[in-house]
């Protein structure tokens, strides 16, 4: 019987060491952030057998080609359809919510390149099932055009559900259009799109490259979920499409998520974030220009806020930075994946000294091993720092909402992340109104009730072997 000569290997292992080198070599000069940059350099050259095929996939953080051809192409589009004018805010007379900082609102209108625009109605959904049986009948009654967009969709259920009600619409003369992105519907088995396309429904992913899907490319994901009616209605939040998001997957159900209904004039600007990934998906504007809308009774101002990896600046993360300066008295985040930049957490510290009662709201229960014990890790620091921390005990915690004082409310699709700051496409949608700040107060502290608040017991509790997890998990924190 002839033994195995582990020698035979040094050839493969050098050459895989060198690999981890030269990939390392490739961050240095590649890779966004200089955090970003050590933690892949270390780790591809300390440990190349585990880092040099995830450095694969997610390892790129910069696609100048990409960024590149994606701001030609939103110029473009913006030459070619209906693009929102920025406007600066209204005098402070004349709305309701003045105590706001007028010059927050001037900063996120430059940043967004969307305006504050007033005569809107928003309203919370909460949870899954009020949030699909709202969009379901809403596409039910559609009379002109409807248009989806997800970042994860199941053929599931809720999957088939949503299938059967647009290919209704389009059996009835509705415009239908379908946006689902590459990689989080990675399973969606092809059956499903080709179901829909039969049914007279346009579909087409988004895709970092438009000719083809690169699987090789896991970064620049568009997270955003969309759904506009007619341009009379639309919908913006966190759930996606799947019966998890129905509290249907135990060991994370109930599954805590909020979504929002907008109405009135604010509806075009979400349309046109959409038309955007649209045009770069598929180079042609979808035939469906929303009609002009009439300012409803309940004259909330709301701004819509896009963000994602083409934009010029860190939009995401700069929104998050102005949102938290704006507070003077109060600022509650929920998220579910508590990983800072370090603009962002510096912000969330000067808060806390001004006298702001800060407060993150994060999930007890994991959904990814390695985000759970960076946030474990962050959360730590956060309490050192005189923010409060509260582990929502019910289910897991997928919502993303931030309240500012007693005006003002953004609710969309970006978490407390590098991810959503640098490498995903989103979506936050501010309304600055004191009824709806009072809504999403009442559901905040209806959530704050299923809590337990932590201390910095959580962390020096924890075994030597779990804390050691924690710090290698943040070393990953650029990429998560």
């Amino acid at each position: 019987m002839q033994h195995f000569d582990w020698s035979d290997l040094a050839p493969l292992l050098a050459l895989i060491h060198v690999l981890g080198l030269i990939a390392a070599c490739h961050a240095i000069l590649n890779t966004r952030t200089s955090q970003g940059a050590i933690a892949w350099a270390v780790s591809l050259a300390t440990m190349p057998y585990l880092t040099l095929v995830p450095y694969l996939f997610l390892g790129r953080s910069k696609f100048a080609g990409y960024v590149d051809a994606r701001r030609l192409r939103n110029e473009t589009l913006r030459e070619r359809a209906h693009a929102p004018e920025r406007a600066a805010p209204p005098p402070s007379s004349s709305w309701p919510a003045y105590e706001f900082d007028p010059r927050a609102i001037r900063t996120f209108v430059q940043l967004g390149a969307m305006p504050l625009v007033p005569g809107n109605s928003v309203r919370t959904l909460v949870n899954g099932e009020a949030t699909f049986a709202a969009i379901l009948d809403a596409i039910e009654h559609a009379r002109s055009y409807v248009i989806v967009q997800f970042f994860i969709v199941r053929a599931d259920a809720l999957g088939n559900l949503l299938k059967d009600a647009l290919v209704a619409c389009a059996a009835r003369g509705v415009r239908a259009f379908f946006l689902y992105d590459s990689i989080g519907c990675f399973d969606l088995p092809s059956s499903y799109t080709a179901a829909l396309s039969a049914g007279g429904v346009t579909v087409h992913p988004f895709a970092t490259r438009r000719l083809f899907v690169n699987r090789f490319q896991l970064n620049f994901r568009n997270h955003r979920k969309i759904v506009v009616v007619d341009g009379e209605r639309a919908f913006v939040g966190g759930h996606n499409v799947g019966v998890e998001y129905l509290g249907a997957k135990p060991p994370l159900s109930p599954w805590r998520d909020t979504h929002i209904e907008v109405r009135g004039p604010a509806v075009a600007n979400i349309q046109f974030v959409f038309t955007e990934d649209w045009y770069w998906a598929t180079q042609r504007l979808p035939d469906c220009e929303p009609p002009p809308q009439k300012p409803h009774d309940d004259g909330m101002f709301c701004l819509v806020m896009p963000t994602g990896p083409a934009d010029r600046q860190e939009t995401c993360s700069l929104f998050f930075v102005e949102a938290i300066n704006a507070a003077r008295k109060r600022l509650w985040i929920t998220t579910p994946y508590l990983v800072p930049d370090e603009a962002v957490f510096a912000a969330l510290r000067l808060a806390v000294l001004r006298g702001v009662d800060v407060r993150i709201m994060i999930p007890a229960r994991r959904d990814h091993y390695v985000v759970f014990e960076a946030s474990t890790l962050y959360a730590f620091d956060a309490i050192r720092a005189g923010i409060r921390i509260f582990r929502y005990k019910p289910g897991f915690l997928h919502q993303k909402v931030v309240l500012i004082d007693d005006v003002a409310a953004a609710i969309g699709s970006a978490n407390l992340d590098n991810r959503s700051f640098r490498l995903n496409f989103e979506i936050m949608v501010l309304t600055v109104h004191r009824g709806f700040a009072a809504e999403v107060e009442a559901m905040l502290l209806r959530d704050f009730d299923d809590t337990v608040e932590i201390d910095r017991g959580e962390y020096r509790r924890a075994p030597a072997l779990r804390k050691i997890t924690m710090h290698l998990a943040r070393l990953f924190s650029p990429i998560l």
